[in-house]
Parts: structure tokens; C-alpha cells; sequence
């Protein structure tokens, strides 16, 4: 009963659908013998919980309403308060869509028929890591934030190392933990910096923190830290992407789709405690915003594990999204409501964009990998012929990741770029080049995300197959198809009525950042979103009179069959087509100096040269020639200490009495 009641009001269907998450995968732990029917109820109460928990979500941004609760603890770290309001409400769809979708997609992905030990892991990890990540966007205190934060980092190393057989799983899992807790120590800094500012552990005494003291100064850089390694900002980023290629592919669109977008949620929640950021700040988070996003669409350019690169791809669009933090920032500081709106909403836009076609991506790479039984890319190859349906689904993704319209990722972009026009014309100083350098990036960005992608579908899903696997490759099943279908009508959908989704996050945006007569200002300010529908409309109409005439050319010729010009070779094979290495080699070279590519050329000698064979791989650049040799160096150092430890016991009592002799003769 207590149950039902929830139901009746927006906050308590968000409660019930966390608490459905929380649950859904409990009921597998115990019917190992049947594990079929424990994935069937983790399915379908993760169903039952996102359109709960989504009704709930969009009720509350649509009305703008705000609701705090209180739990009764013992805790001595202020009242346990949890709370939503818009901006909570925004960061909560993803949340429960993707992990649902995932779920429902793990069903032929993962089965648990044929994964009897792993997948009711996977199933209650998943609940549970679900559940940790409504929590952290509704925590208003901050004790109870770190508590969800910790939960959400230990249940996705569990998901991550789901094959922990694999040298590669488990050194993936090591890295992911070791990082994500020199976050979480950040975070902790942070936390007893807001503490002893605002004097409490609530964020609602956080409001009005004054930025200019120096610990704010600390407090930010914390939180850029803390947040942006969670988020995977560069070079922040060192776990994320051997965790992304590493995980479950389904594990791994929840991770890209939703995990990395808590970093984000407290960057922007963080900043919103400041009423009066410097300008500096935010030319800060626009820098951090822009390297990410170069670099990490150059690092996708040079990989060659599908996965891989799709993960260096959410590296590129964390930056995008922080980016339009930085413009909204510098907008809040100069007083350009218009900015500052355009800015938030680009980002927060995308943060929605990015959770769907990324997650369809990653969902579409594990189908894949689940019909190739590889994710490399020159291994793939004549994939649209064999998984049609993957491959559209897959080329959506890709076309709204580059931003191309009639698809969602325009819209999020084109508002970005609203928001530079609009400083470049009305602003003054340093941030109009700052602006319009930005702008400049942003467009080189989307420039090589086009290459990027291009180069994906070509590989692997145009040509000839390229091994056996790709030659026997199989369309994905309904159970894993329908999830991406959705994702999909959902990206077409933001790009074809983009005025919704816009009025949808504009709560999200008024109820931290702007005052009333901001709205106002912003509103004359903000562009004409109706004509974007027209236009994709009128491109859609373009482009089915084109395809149209296509076809009825096709009908009119007669038909031929005859083999394409190979060049003088009297039998084609795919060994004479373009390699993902051979099509980005000339990006790859001009970029050398970030990607640092390794080349292995064996020497071709003599008359009848022996068979030989030509191999590049990219170094994980701060990983491996950095933090790497820097453990190393202090693994060597401090093993000497090793002689120390005798295991003798009266050398052990001279050390303690060394230690109390040199603490008394320092104590005053």
C-alpha cells in the first residue's frame, strides 16, 4: 500500500522506479538453477521502473516542481535530506531509460541460459548500479552524495570485470578503481571545503558560497578534478577507455550513456552554489571542454577496436558538453542571460543527445561482436549485406554523434554555436577571441568526427568481409534490435522537433542559473527553433524524391551482374581493399605528435621476399609513457624499504620507540 501510494505524485513514482531498479536484479541471486526466469523479472522490473520513474521525471521538469525529502538517520553529518527538482528530473532520464534498454537488450546479448554464473551478477549489479546513480542526482546532503557516489564506482567495477578470466578485464578493472578513487578523495576535499564555507553538509546552505575566498578557488579545482575524472575529461581520462572496450557492450552503453554524465551533473550542480563565478572559471572549464574534445576525436580516429574508439568518442562529446558549461559560465559572469541559456541549453541538450546515440552505438557494436565475434575493425567488413538492420540503426548513431541534421546532435551543436555568435556580437575583451577561437574548434571538432565515422562504416559494415567471422556474421535478434530502435526514433525525434526537447530542459536551466529577468532577456535572444523542423523536413522530403527516383531508375534499367575493376588483379580479394589503418593514415600522421602511433615494418629483401606482415598500434599516451613508468619508478624506489621488515620483533619495538622518541622531541 505504502507501495501504491508513491504513485500518486511525481517525486514518489521517481522514488518507486529507483526502488524497482534497486530490486530488479535480487530475484536472479536466488534462482540460479532456473537463471532464465531470474533475467526475465530483472527485465521486467527494470521496465516497470523506467516508465515509472520517467513519468515522474518529465511531470517534474515539465511543472518545474521541486520536492525535498527527509530520512531520519543517526549520523551526525545534518538531516539526510534527498531532493528533485529540474535539474535532477533532466539528469534522471537517462538514467532510467538507457540501464532499461540495456537490460531488455542483455536479454539476447547476455543470456542467461548460456551465462548461468555471470549474468545474475551482471542483472543485480546493474539494478544496483542504477538505483546508486538516481541517488546521487536526488543526495542533498553531502554525506549521502558520497555514500551513492561510492555504491555507483564499486557496482560499475563489478559490471566492468564481468569477464575477469581476461588479463586485459581484470587490468582495466584495476585501472577504473584506482582512478575513480583519487576522484572520489578530490570529492571528499571538496565536500569539507563547501562544509566549513557554508557550514553544513546540505547543499541547500550551499546556495550562496562567495567565490572570491581562496578555498572557493580550491573548492573549484577540486571539483573539476573530482567530477572530470568521472566524467573522463582529458587527461583525466586514463580509465575510460579500456573500461568502455573492456565491459559487456550493454554495461558499456550504460557506462558511456549515463555514468559519465554524474561528472558532469556535478560539475553544473557544483557551480550552481556560486552566485558570482570568476571569469576565469569559466575560461577554464571551456579550455578543459575543447582539449577534450580535440583530443579525444583524434584518439578516435587512430583506434582500431570498435569499442575502443567509440569510447574516445565519448571523450569528444564529454568535451562538447563542457564546453557549453563554459560558455554559460562566462556568460553568468558577464551578465548575458542569452549566453548563459544557450550555453546550458547546448550542453544539457547534449548530455540527453549523447546518452541516446552513444548508447545506440555501443548496443550496436555489441551486436557486432556478438555476430563477428570481434570488435576489431580489420577484421569486419560486409556487414550491411548481413546485419541491414544493424547497420541502419548504427549509421543513425553515427550520423547524429556528427552532428549532421535532420538527427539530435545538430540541434545540441547548433545552439553551441548560437551561443558563440552571440558573444562574438555583443561581447567585449578577451572572450570575444576566446569565443571565436572556441567556435573554430568546435567546427574542426564535427570536421573530423565526419572522418572518424566515415571511416567506421566503411570498414566494417561496407566492402568485403575481411575474415571468416565477418564472411558467417547474423543479424541481431528482436530482443536486441528493439532497444535500439528506440534509441533511434528517439534521436530522429529531438531532431525533427527540437522546440520540445528545448522546453523540456528550460526548467533544468531556470531553477539554478537564472532569475526571472534573465528568462525574459533570453527568450528575445534565443533562436528560432521552429525553423530547424522545417528545414529537416524539407531535407527529409530531398531526400526521399532522391531516393525515389534511385529506385525507379533501378526498376527502369535493365539488370547486369558484372565484377567491379580490381585493378589487374584477375581475383579480388579483400587483402587489396583500404584497412582502417591505411584509411586514417594520413590523419594519423598529421596528428602523430597526441596519437604517438608505433609502426612494426618488417624488411622486404631479395627477389622472392618471405611473407611478411605490417602492424601499428596507439599507445595509450599518459598511461602507458607517464603514470605507468612512474609507478614503476616508485615501486623500485620504495621496494628498498622491504629490507626493513626483518620480521623480528625486537627491531620492531626499536621502531616504535624511534617513532614515540621523534614525536615527543617535535611536540611543543
Amino acid at each position: 500500500m505504502v507501495f501504491l501510494g508513491m504513485l500518486a505524485d511525481p517525486a514518489g513514482q521517481v522514488l518507486a522506479g529507483t526502488l524497482l531498479f534497486a530490486v530488479a536484479g535480487v530475484p536472479g541471486l536466488f534462482t540460479r538453477r532456473s537463471a532464465s526466469w531470474g533475467g526475465h523479472v530483472a527485465a521486467l522490473l527494470s521496465v516497470l521502473g523506467a516508465v515509472t520513474g520517467l513519468a515522474g521525471a518529465v511531470t517534474i521538469l515539465h511543472g518545474g516542481i521541486n520536492e525535498t525529502f527527509v530520512i531520519a538517520w543517526t549520523l551526525p553529518f545534518d538531516s539526510c535530506e534527498i531532493g528533485i527538482d529540474p535539474l535532477s528530473a533532466l539528469f534522471l532520464l537517462p538514467v532510467f531509460l538507457i540501464p532499461a534498454c540495456s537490460t531488455f537488450y542483455a536479454k539476447g546479448y547476455w543470456p542467461a541460459a548460456a551465462n548461468p554464473d555471470s549474468a545474475p551478477k551482471l542483472a543485480f549489479f546493474l539494478g544496483l548500479f542504477t538505483a546508486a546513480m538516481a541517488l546521487v542526482v536526488m543526495a542533498r546532503n553531502s554525506v549521502l552524495f558520497l555514500m551513492a557516489w561510492e555504491v555507483m564506482a564499486l557496482a560499475a567495477y563489478f559490471l566492468l570485470t564481468a569477464e575477469n578470466h581476461k588479463k586485459e578485464v581484470r587490468r582495466a578493472g584495476m585501472v577504473y578503481l584506482v582512478a575513480t578513487h583519487i576522484g572520489t578523495l578530490a570529492l571528499f576535499v571538496m565536500f569539507i571545503l563547501l562544509r566549513s564555507q557554508a557550514g553544513s553538509y546540505l547543499f541547500s546552505a550551499m546556495r550562496a558560497v562567495d567565490a572570491s575566498s581562496p578555498l572557493s578557488t580550491v573548492i573549484f579545482i577540486a571539483a573539476l578534478i573530482g567530477f572530470g575524472m568521472k566524467a573522463g575529461l582529458m587527461p583525466l581520462h586514463i580509465w575510460l577507455p579500456a573500461a568502455h572496450a573492456n565491459a559487456p557492450s550493454h554495461i558499456s552503453a550504460i557506462m558511456s550513456g549515463v555514468m559519465l554524465k554524474m561528472g558532469i551533473y556535478g560539475i553544473i550542480r557544483v557551480l550552481s552554489f556560486f552566485p558570482h563565478p570568476p571569469l576565469w572559471w569559466g575560461m577554464v572549464v571551456l579550455a578543459s571542454g575543447v582539449i577534450a574534445g580535440l583530443l579525444g576525436v583524434i584518439f578516435a580516429i587512430g583506434q582500431q577496436d570498435l569499442k575502443r574508439l567509440l569510447a574516445y568518442s565519448s571523450i569528444e562529446n564529454i568535451g562538447i558538453i563542457t564546453i557549453g558549461i563554459g560558455i554559460a559560465v562566462i556568460g553568468k559572469t558577464t551578465g548575458s542571460p542569452a549566453l548563459l541559456v544557450l550555453g546550458m541549453a547546448g550542453a544539457l541538450l547534449h548530455v540527453l543527445n549523447h546518452s541516446l546515440f552513444k548508447s545506440l552505438l555501443f548496443l550496436g557494436a555489441g551486436s557486432v561482436l556478438h555476430a563477428a565475434n570481434t570488435r576489431k575493425l580489420e577484421l569486419l567488413g560486409g556487414l550491411a549485406s548481413r546485419m541491414p538492420l544493424t547497420a541502419m540503426l548504427s549509421l543513425l548513431g553515427m550520423v547524429a554523434l556528427c552532428g549532421l541534421p535532420p538527427l539530435n546532435g545538430f540541434v545540441s551543436e547548433y545552439l553551441l554555436y548560437a551561443g558563440f555568435f552571440s558573444s562574438i556580437l555583443t561581447g567585449s575583451g578577451s572572450a570575444v577571441l576566446y569565443m571565436a577561437l572556441s567556435a573554430v574548434v568546435l567546427a574542426l571538432i564535427g570536421g573530423l568526427a565526419i572522418a572518424c565515422f566515415v571511416r567506421v562504416y566503411g570498414i566494417a559494415f561496407g566492402s568485403l568481409p575481411r575474415s571468416a567471422e565477418a564472411a558467417n556474421a547474423h543479424e541481431a535478434g528482436w530482443e536486441m534490435l528493439a532497444p535500439m530502435g528506440l534509441l533511434a526514433l528517439l534521436c530522429i525525434a529531438i531532431g525533427l522537433f527540437p522546440k520540445i526537447a528545448v522546453d523540456l530542459i528550460m526548467p533544468a536551466i531556470s531553477s539554478g542559473y537564472l532569475p526571472q529577468q534573465g528568462k525574459d532577456a533570453a527568450a528575445i535572444l534565443f533562436p528560432p527553433l521552429g525553423w530547424l523542423t522545417v528545414v529537416s523536413f524539407i531535407l527529409l522530403a530531398f531526400a526521399a524524391l532522391l531516393l525515389s527516383f534511385f529506385l525507379r531508375g533501378l526498376r527502369r534499367s535493365p539488370a547486369a551482374a558484372s565484377d567491379t575493376w580490381g585493378c589487374g588483379y584477375l581475383n579480388p580479394t579483400p587483402r587489396i581493399q583500404y584497412t582502417a589503418s591505411s584509411f586514417a593514415e594520413i590523419l594519423v600522421k598529421l596528428f602523430g605528435g597526441a596519437l604517438r602511433p608505433r609502426y612494426r615494418q618488417p624488411a622486404v629483401t631479395g627477389f622472392f621476399p618471405k611473407p611478411a606482415g605490417f602492424t601499428s598500434r596507439y599507445r595509450e599516451t599518459l598511461l602507458d609513457l607517464v603514470i605507468f613508468p612512474f609507478f614503476s619508478i616508485v615501486q623500485e624506489r620504495f621496494s628498498q624499504l622491504r629490507k626493513l621488515q626483518h620480521g623480528k620483533l625486537p627491531l620492531y619495538i626499536l621502531y616504535i620507540f624511534i617513532t614515540l622518541l621523534l614525536l615527543l622531541l617535535w611536540s611543543p
